[in-house]
């Protein structure tokens, strides 16, 4: 590449006064040491700290869980894209590697698919294992769970289809009886140990693994990953591309679109391959319907999108307080203590009701499933009606019997028990889940009320609203589809999703019969839980944990200005900036020791206040400790320029430190008088991690948290607790440093 033409090297002052005689763009030329005449005329060898060709190790990147500054790097990589390809004509190897950089985002999402269905069907299949392990063993193959234990099995009936002699339970292992009170208290003692067993292991595992799962990340490969998790998680491939444009990602580009559908769609075909359930679907509870919903059921299905609404709006409240109370008690700081109390209180409480002890996914699949004549279940135990006059469908609508109504009351307790121990569990320091748990919620009251109105719909065909549609003996209402529709509407209520769960549901249930259902009842339950708050669980965690984030989804409609929120006012200390030549290592290195600011704007002089430019406190302290061991008599008296050539200097004074190589020349400004709406848009679409507040050009200063005159409806919401020195706003993340 021709560096005397490329104009992204800064000019160092070659042949002005005082400067080093030698532009940068020669530097390739002459090495990395060269001869320099200071303010005495003294020459010396000197070792040149501004490396371009030899970058400052570690200058540019960032601490572990700070921010990542998006718009600095997509300049970088922009340009490390640009000189790749400029080269790729000189040689075959300069083409490969211009081949692989064209393609190393493509490679990457496809790692991430394959990555997310081989862990998907890997726990799919340790999930099942590790559930029925709660309950007894497979003597043939330990590896087996109860169904794949008995599938080889030609002893079992209809009736206990789940009953096989190669199945033992705990308590005909350990004291050799299957039925009574003692068989009953040796496996309820069983499926308390092994809760706990598992709950330490997933704790323990969390504690060893969080820490490298925190912090920043790349926002393509996030979007991408999402994406694939979704889709493997509810075998909904166009759905998690959905769910990641609508809840995760805030900047998504046409590439990130086409990459999240590729790594979805990698994923599911990877999962499909492994078939972890045996039934050649993505998930256990796949389901179809194929009876037409009628128009009156939109009243039941608005029913449950207020249920949704409601039960979100109180799980939202109540997981918060919760939060907050384990934030500010002793109970927070034992989360090992606390994951274990939970997990026996689950497990003591979940045992008796055969609703609660069934996996989640398990209890979803037997709520959403319709009654056919292959099912056992207690749900689908009707009184056959031998008076019906007409017979429509191979299972037609028929009085509920005693296994129904018993299941009913065991449904109405499983459902208190789930809002409850959701409430607590989640935010504890284990995965513990919220779809699946509010999808369950929903399930149950689903069915619950599907149940209520087939019933209602049978001893009353007669009524106006069903005579014209259901007949007697016809099968008119699927409580499954209650099920599933209550299930989304929960879903809703907690997350707000929209677009993206109702494409998730549809993918579910493969029918697009059922969209209208769906999307009345997810609807209903955002407005409802609008109504109590628009904000949605992961919002009110966010806020809670006070990270600085913008919601794009909220409206900023006050008329507050920059100059009424920004740093310093009259009354505060003066703003600490740097100055661009001016300044010695031991003042840049008190100004670092006494500040916890991440970063400072570069003004020409104390006097003018005109902005230069903005460095960071990582890479000052990178440089500084670089120079030291480098370059020799660079000492805590030596001046620092930032400047495009050096000032002269005294013959007996220590050399120069430069450091405009880690000078950001170009940080992103606006003016004091500039609308607090378009400062918050600038965050919201360009991702910066901080913008600085000029006035007329010349005066450099700050946006705080503690200007609460004109703005408390503002920064209460959106700014961190904590003023940020030199900049406007810090909103694209939580910063550990700014504080």
């Amino acid at each position: 590449m021709d560096v005397s033409s490329d104009p992204y090297l800064p000019y160092d002052g070659g042949g002005g006064d005082g400067g080093d005689g030698i532009p940068l763009r020669e530097l390739h030329k002459r090495g990395t040491h060269y001869t320099m005449t200071n303010g005495g005329n003294i020459n010396s060898s000197t070792h040149l700290l501004d490396l371009l060709d030899e970058p400052i190790p570690g200058v540019g990147t960032y601490d572990d869980f700070h921010t990542i500054d998006w718009v600095r790097e997509k300049c970088k990589d922009r340009e490390r894209h640009r000189r790749i390809n400029s080269k790729k004509k000189e040689s075959a190897w300069e083409m490969t590697k211009s081949l692989y950089d064209a393609w190393s985002g493509w490679l990457v999402v496809t790692l991430t698919g394959l990555a997310s269905g081989a862990l998907a069907g890997l726990i799919d299949i340790a999930a099942d294992w590790m559930t029925d392990l709660k309950e007894g063993i497979c003597l043939s193959a330990l590896w087996f769970n109860h169904e794949q234990c008995c599938w080889g099995s030609n002893e079992t009936t209809f009736e206990e289809r789940d009953k096989c002699p190669q199945w033992k339970t705990w308590a005909e292992l350990i004291i050799g009886q299957a039925e009574g009170p003692g068989s009953y208290i040796m496996n309820y003692i069983m499926y308390i140990f092994w809760a706990l067993s598992f709950a330490f292991l997933a704790v323990s595992l969390v504690k060893v693994f969080a820490p490298y799962a925190c912090g920043s990340g790349i926002p393509e490969v996030l979007s991408a990953a999402s994406a694939a998790g979704v889709s493997v998680a509810f075998g909904a491939p166009i759905g998690g591309v959905l769910f990641s444009l609508e809840e995760v990602s805030y900047y998504f580009p046409l590439k990130t679109l086409w990459r999240s559908f590729f790594a979805a769609l990698v994923a599911a075909f990877v999962l499909r391959s492994i078939n972890p359930f045996g039934n050649s679907r993505l998930v256990l509870f796949y389901v179809e319907y194929h009876t037409p919903w009628y128009l009156f059921e939109l009243l039941p299905f608005i029913l449950l999108g207020v249920f949704g609404g409601l039960w979100g709006a109180f799980f939202i409240r109540a997981n918060i307080a919760w939060c907050r109370r384990r934030k500010s008690t002793k109970f927070g700081k034992y989360p090992v203590l606390e994951v274990i109390i939970v997990a026996a209180i689950t497990a003591v409480i979940a045992f008796p009701n055969p609703y609660t002890r069934l996996n989640t996914s398990e209890l979803i699949k037997e709520l959403f499933t319709d009654c056919g004549p292959l099912e056992s279940s207690s749900l689908c135990d009707y009184r056959n009606d031998m008076n019906a006059s007409k017979i429509v469908d191979d299972i037609p609508d028929r009085p509920a019997g005693t296994g129904v109504y018993s299941a009913i009351w065991q449904l109405c307790l499983a459902l208190i028990f789930k809002i409850i121990m959701t409430v607590f569990t989640f935010g504890i320091k284990v995965p513990s889940g919220l779809f699946i748990p509010s999808m369950a919620i929903g399930a149950i009251a689903g069915r619950i009320v599907g149940i209520a109105v087939e019933q209602l719909a049978y001893y009353h065909h007669d009524w106006f609203i069903f005579k014209e549609w259901c007949e007697v003996g016809a099968d008119c209402i699927t409580p499954g589809l209650y099920a599933m529709v209550g299930a989304a509407a929960c879903l809703g209520g907690v997350t707000r999703m929209t677009v993206s769960l109702v494409v998730i549901v549809f993918e579910l249930t493969g029918g697009l019969e059922y969209i209208v259902p769906l999307m009345a009842a997810v609807m209903t339950s955002k407005w409802v839980g609008d109504a109590f708050g628009r904000e949605g669980i992961y919002e009110a965690h966010i806020r809670l944990n006070g990270y600085p984030f913008l919601d794009a989804k909220e409206e900023f409609t006050h008329t507050t200005l920059a100059a009424d929120v920004m740093r310093p006012r009259r009354s505060d200390p003066p703003l600490a900036v740097l100055t661009q030549d001016n300044m010695t290592v031991e003042d840049i290195e008190n100004l670092i020791n006494e500040t916890s600011y991440n970063g400072f704007p570069v003004i020409m002089s104390k006097e003018s206040q005109r902005l230069v430019g903005f460095a960071l406190r990582r890479d000052l302290t990178i440089a500084i400790e670089s120079a030291r061991k480098k370059q020799e008599g660079i000492v805590g008296s030596s001046r620092v320029c930032f400047a495009q050539h050096t000032p002269s200097l005294p013959a007996e004074s220590p050399r120069p430190l430069k450091l405009r190589s880690i000078l950001d020349m170009s940080p992103f400004t606006v003016t004091d008088h500039t609308p607090m709406e378009i400062v918050v848009d600038i965050f919201r679409k360009l991702g910066l991690r901080q913008c600085l507040v000029t006035h007329n050009g010349l005066d450099c200063t700050e946006i705080g948290a503690d200007d609460r005159e004109k703005t408390e409806p503002y920064s209460s919401r959106f700014l961190p607790e904590y003023p940020f020195q030199g900049v406007a706003l810090d909103l694209s993340c939580h910063e550990q440093e700014f504080v």
